[in-house]
C-alpha cells in the first residue's frame, strides 16, 4: 500500500560532513581567475602556519638539546653534589668518599684538589683550572676517560704528567709529549714574601669533551702531584658525589649529611647553575611566546580569506539554501574550507620542522660553508656543534595549539555564512 503524501518525513539535508559538503569545501580552495586575491590570501595562510609550525618545532628542540648537552657535559665533568669541609680540613676524605659511595642512589664519590694557575708554551699562555684526581676517578667520569684524542691516562698516577683539553692545546700549540710550565700564585714562603710556584709538566693525555669552556681550561693532575703544588697539606678541596638520577640530590641531601659523619657543606648542581639553568627556561619560555605569534598571525589571515570568500559566494550560498541546504550544511562547508589549510599546513610544517631537526647540523655546516661565516661559534654557545632534541610532549603541544588556532579561526566566517538570508542574497545580486 502506497505511503500519503502527508506521511512522509520532511527533509532534514544532508547528513554532518557528508561527500557533498567536502565536494564544495575542496572546489572553495580551487579559486577560479577572479577570485584569485582570495587564493592569494589562502596561500599565505598556508604558507605563515606551515613556517610557524616548522619554526617553533625547530627553536623548541634547539633549545630542548642546548640544554641537555650542556647539562649532560656541565654533570658530566662536575659532581652533582659537592661535599666542602667545615670547622677543620678534609684530611679522612678517603674514608668519608668511601661512605658516601656506597650510599644507594649514589654511582661513585670523588675527591679533588682545585686551583688556579696560569699555563704557557714557548707560543702563548692561558689561565687554567687546575683540578687534581687519582687515575682510577679520572677514569670514572666518562666525558673524560672516552674522549681523549691524543696520549693516554696510563701510568697517569705515576708520572708527572697532565691531561689537558683540545682547545687549551691548540691554543699553546702543545701535542701529547710536550712540556707545559704551571704557574701557581701561591708557591713557597720565603723572608721576601710568598713566591709563585713554577712547575714544567708533561702532557700525558688531550681530550675534547666538545664544549668548548671545559676543552680550554681545565687541566687535569694526579692527585698527590696536585696537593703538593697547591700546598695542601694531606687534604683536598672538596669531594664530588655522582649519583644515578641527578633529580634526586634534593633527598639524598640529609643521607650524606649523616653519611659524612663529620661537619661538612653540601652544594647541589641545581644551586650551583641556578641563575644558567633558569636564564636558559626563560629564553625558552619567551621564544615560544613570540613564535606562537606566527601561527596566530597566519591563523587572522584564514578568517580575513574566508571572509571575503563568504562574501564573494554569497549568491552561491542563496542558491544552496533555497535549494535545502540546511545552516549547518553551509556552516559546515566552509569551516571545513578553512580547517583544510590549517590542518595540511600543520602536518606540512610538522614534516618539514622534523626533517630539519634530523639534519640541523648538516644544514648548519652547508650555510656555513656557503656564506664563509661561522653560524654557530663555539667560544659563544660553550657547544661545538649545533644540537637538537625534540621532546614528544612539546612536539604535539605545537601542532595541537596549530589546529586549534585554526579552527577557531574558521567559526566566525562559517558561522556569518550560515546566517547569510538567501532572500537579501538573491534580491542584491
Amino acid at each position: 500500500m502506497a505511503q500519503h503524501a502527508e506521511d512522509r518525513p520532511e527533509p532534514t539535508g544532508t547528513r554532518p560532513f557528508s561527500a557533498f559538503e567536502w565536494m564544495l569545501s575542496l572546489r572553495y580552495l580551487r579559486a577560479r581567475r577572479k577570485e584569485g586575491f582570495i587564493s592569494v590570501i589562502a596561500g599565505f595562510s598556508f604558507l605563515g602556519i606551515v613556517l610557524g609550525v616548522a619554526t617553533l618545532i625547530i627553536v623548541m628542540a634547539v633549545m630542548n638539546g642546548f640544554r641537555q648537552e650542556l647539562l649532560g657535559k656541565i654533570l658530566g665533568l662536575n659532581g652533582h653534589l659537592l661535599v666542602q669541609p667545615l670547622e677543620r680540613p678534609l684530611t679522612d676524605y678517603k674514608e668519608v668518599a668511601e661512605r658516601l659511595g656506597k650510599l644507594n642512589g649514589v654511582k661513585f664519590a670523588v675527591p679533588l684538589v682545585e686551583g688556579q694557575a696560569l699555563a704557557s708554551s714557548a707560543y702563548n699562555a692561558s689561565g687554567v683550572l687546575v683540578r687534581g684526581l687519582s687515575e682510577a676517578d679520572l677514569r670514572k667520569l666518562p666525558s673524560i676517560a672516552n674522549n681523549i684524542r691524543a696520549g693516554t691516562l696510563e701510568g697517569f698516577d705515576q708520572g708527572q704528567g697532565v691531561a689537558i683539553g683540545k682547545r687549551l692545546a691548540d691554543q699553546l700549540s702543545l701535542h701529547a709529549g710536550d712540556n707545559i710550565t704551571l704557574v701557581a700564585p701561591r708557591g713557597a714562603v720565603t723572608p721576601m714574601g710568598t713566591s709563585p710556584r713554577i712547575k714544567v709538566y708533561k702532557v700525558a693525555a688531550i681530550f675534547e669533551i666538545g664544549m668548548s669552556e671545559y676543552d680550554g681550561a681545565f687541566l687535569f693532575m694526579p692527585l698527590p702531584e696536585a696537593q703538593a703544588y697547591f700546598n695542601r697539606n694531606g687534604d683536598v678541596n672538596a669531594i664530588e658525589v655522582y649519583v644515578d638520577n641527578p633529580d634526586d640530590v634534593g633527598l639524598l641531601r640529609p643521607t650524606i649529611l649523616s653519611a659524612a659523619e663529620r661537619p661538612v657543606y653540601v652544594v647541589d648542581w641545581r644551586q650551583r647553575n641556578a641563575t644558567f639553568f633558569n636564564a636558559l627556561q626563560v629564553e625558552r619560555n619567551v621564544m615560544f611566546l613570540i613564535l606562537t605569534l606566527i601561527v596566530l598571525v597566519a591563523a587572522l589571515n584564514i578568517v580575513s580569506g574566508l571572509i571575503m570568500l563568504v562574501k564573494d559566494k554569497g549568491h552561491d550560498i542563496a542558491v544552496l539554501r533555497t535549494m535545502g541546504a540546511t545552516r549547518g550544511a553551509v556552516m559546515r562547508i566552509f569551516l571545513i574550507t578553512g580547517a583544510s589549510i590549517g590542518v595540511v599546513g600543520t602536518l606540512v610544517g610538522l614534516m618539514l620542522g622534523v626533517l630539519v631537526c634530523l639534519n640541523i647540523e648538516e644544514i648548519r655546516r652547508f650555510i656555513s660553508w656557503l656564506t664563509s661565516t661561522e653560524l654557530f661559534s663555539p667560544e659563544l654557545y660553550y657547544l661545538s656543534k649545533l644540537p637538537a632534541q625534540m621532546n614528544m610532549s612539546e612536539t604535539v603541544s605545537v601542532v595541537v595549539m596549530a589546529l586549534v588556532l585554526s579552527l577557531f579561526a574558521t567559526l566566525y566566517p562559517s558561522w556569518r555564512a550560515a546566517r547569510l538570508d538567501p532572500v537579501e542574497a538573491l534580491r542584491y545580486e
